[in-house]
């Protein structure tokens, strides 16, 4: 079933409260001040049931100028808006700036209702309609019907109730697919069971017991029951006026202008990055490092602006901005605000977030101002794209990627999979890159290979572990080595063992080269098993040594030579027969003490121990107290 949420907005006293009675029976003005001075100061609401039996919430908004952040809070959830004009009085400044408002929050449909028709005769009521139809010309109401209703004689509200009736067959259902989220408009408490929040629910549904985070401030609940115009539910869908009594939370602890939203699904951010509309008739512009009213849902807040590609924007004129907050704000990518200015407080703007949570920006970057014409122009593919190219060697699962871009992950899959048909995507174990990216990380890789196989011309390659700390020091293991799993099967990436090499490179080993390993293997053969310390058996190739050390690294990587530890270095026929010597003493017993290998073997105590230190790490032998024991053979 469909859930519609409507909405009244006009002029201080055109008859908003008395319009919203005459159709659903309740006076939504609850507050004694509301009743005695005949305005509305908080938004009031109400059930309506239509012609149809489909029932929807009436959402009655203050039109007074004093009270125009109450009514942003109203205006935030509105499906279809019944805009209220006076026949007394036509278009009065509360209108007009509540129909900025409106256009500004996305809303789509919308009926132009002229109240107290049975004031004028039909004359003036003609002249208002005309002023009326004018008036919205550009707007989303310029298309609208208008109806006159008088809230006293009854005239024209069972054609209005008939107009709403096609409008919200029309209206388009919230998505019940994302994440919950619910913008708190009232808190209170309730004997015996506790804190009460209300608000409309904007998107996905919520259900009895779930777990709900409270943001900003991150504190955990759960529901502990669910109402929806005084009726107990189980279960609350997008479009629904809910009242929500919450578990494992104090009323001090959540205020109105704070969201309950599924955990983890809210981006916590101290700037963002917009699209920012001026009203036409804003009687200000809006300069670089203004300071704003920002109004989100029920949250309002004090921004900067920080204009970008230009020092101001005029009144009509629509542009990109960064806003930045002294406190936290839970936003989503594609979310809709209003700003005022700061002083006076006049409604001057509004827009789209396009990035929740962005870096800071140089204000005339032609990167940043294209990034965000593609996140502005509502394609998914280009939101996607956008979201990647910012992320770049981050390479974000596909859940982070969604909240990135703003889409579900079901929207998030359509549109990789178009990406990826196309090439311009790529999936590795689970996380995504856009395909300059990855051009970007594969010249960087060949630059890394070819200077490391300059330095080291007899090594077969890099060793993983370092590829991966200087491609991308920040990524995680797995995401890496998925990225080089793609580049050995699309770009050649050779991988021997531990190593990583380029697809061309080959190891030569030339006569000088060959000369070192001749003598550094006779070397050792002579030492046996008692050599000098690698750092004296290098230098005493002089000018050589560097050229040593690489045919050194390379007969490591052969197995011709064994080192025990930084310093010890044996040939391999020398080690391995010690290995035998170790397997013979222990044929005639079980243990074995240093001492014993030691004169067996007729080598001093440092090698002895070293080589058995050796095995330890090895899993040859174990030290148990004095002596060893044999694991196994190698």
């Amino acid at each position: 079933m469909k859930h519609i949420i409507i909405g009244t907005a006009g002029h201080v006293d055109h008859g908003k409260t008395c319009l919203t009675r005459a159709l659903t029976g309740v006076d939504t003005d609850r507050l004694k001040e509301e009743q005695k001075r005949g305005i509305t100061i908080e938004i009031g609401f109400a059930q309506l049931t239509l012609p149809n039996g489909q029932t929807a919430s009436i959402i009655d908004v203050p039109g007074h100028e004093k009270f125009i952040r109450n009514m942003l809070v109203g205006a935030a959830g509105m499906d279809v808006v019944l805009m209220v004009i006076a026949a007394d009085e036509g278009f009065m400044p509360q209108t007009r700036e509540h129909l900025g408002i409106l256009s500004l929050l996305g809303v789509q449909n919308g009926i132009i209702v002229v109240t107290k028709a049975d004031m004028v005769d039909e004359e003036w009521l003609e002249a208002i309609e005309e002023e009326a139809r004018e008036t919205v010309q550009g707007t989303f109401l310029q298309d609208a019907p208008i109806l006159a209703v008088s809230s006293y004689t009854g005239q024209g509200i069972e054609e209005l109730k008939e107009l709403i009736v096609k409008l919200v067959e029309g209206a388009e259902q919230r998505n019940q697919d994302r994440p919950f989220r619910l913008p708190v408009d009232r808190v209170f408490s309730v004997d015996g069971f506790g804190t009460v929040v209300t608000g409309t629910l904007l998107e996905g549904s919520m259900q009895l017991g779930e777990e709900v985070c409270i943001y900003p401030s991150e504190k955990k609940a759960r529901i502990r029951g669910l109402q929806n115009h005084d009726k107990a539910e189980e279960r609350a869908s997008a479009g629904m006026r809910v009242a929500v009594n919450l578990s494992g939370i104090d009323k001090a602890d959540i205020k109105r202008g704070d969201t309950v939203a599924k955990p983890g699904s809210m981006v916590l951010s101290r700037q963002m990055d917009v699209q920012l509309t001026m009203l036409k008739d804003a009687p200000y512009a809006i300069k670089n490092d203004s300071q704003l009213h920002f109004h989100h849902g029920s949250r309002e807040l004090v921004c900067k602006c920080v204009v970008l590609g230009k020092d101001t924007l005029e009144p009509g004129e629509t542009g990109f901005a960064q806003l930045r907050f002294q406190e936290d704000v839970a936003v989503k990518n594609g979310d809709h605000y209003v700003v005022r200015f700061f002083s006076p407080m006049v409604t001057v703007g509004g827009g789209v977030i396009l990035n929740a949570d962005p870096g800071r920006h140089k204000r005339n970057d032609p990167a940043v101002l294209e990034g965000l014409a593609a996140r502005a122009s509502g394609s998914s593919e280009k939101q996607v794209m956008e979201a990647l190219r910012q992320a770049g060697s981050a390479m974000p699962k596909k859940h982070d990627l969604a909240k990135a871009a703003g889409l579900t992950e079901a929207e998030l899959s359509e549109s990789l999979a178009q990406l990826m048909e196309e090439g311009r995507v790529v999936e590795l174990g689970g996380r995504y890159v856009d395909h300059d990216t990855i051009e970007a990380l594969w010249e960087k890789a060949v630059k890394l290979l070819s200077a490391y196989h300059k330095a080291q011309p007899l090594q077969p390659g890099m060793n993983r572990g370092e590829f991966r700390g200087k491609l991308l020091p920040t990524a995680s293991p797995t995401a890496i080595d998925a990225l080089i799993d793609y580049y050995a099967e699309h770009r050649g990436l050779r991988i021997e063992g531990p190593t990583i090499a380029l697809p061309d490179f080959q190891v030569v080993w030339n006569s000088f080269y060959t000369g070192l390993r001749d003598q550094i293997l006779d070397l050792y053969g002579k030492a046996a098993l008692a050599p000098e310390n690698l750092d004296d058996v290098l230098a005493s190739f002089g000018k050589k040594q560097d050229g040593a050390r690489q045919v050194v690294q390379r007969l490591f990587y052969d197995g011709e030579l064994v080192a025990l530890n930084a310093q010890i270095v044996l040939r391999k026929d020398f080690y391995e027969k010690a290995l035998q010597g170790l397997y013979d003493l222990f044929a005639q017993k079980p243990e074995l003490l240093l001492a014993e290998f030691r004169d067996a073997l007729g080598i001093s105590r440092k090698y002895a121990l070293a080589l058995l230190e050796f095995w330890d790490s090895e899993g040859v032998t174990r030290k148990n107290g004095d002596v060893r024991v044999l694991l196994k053979k190698v």
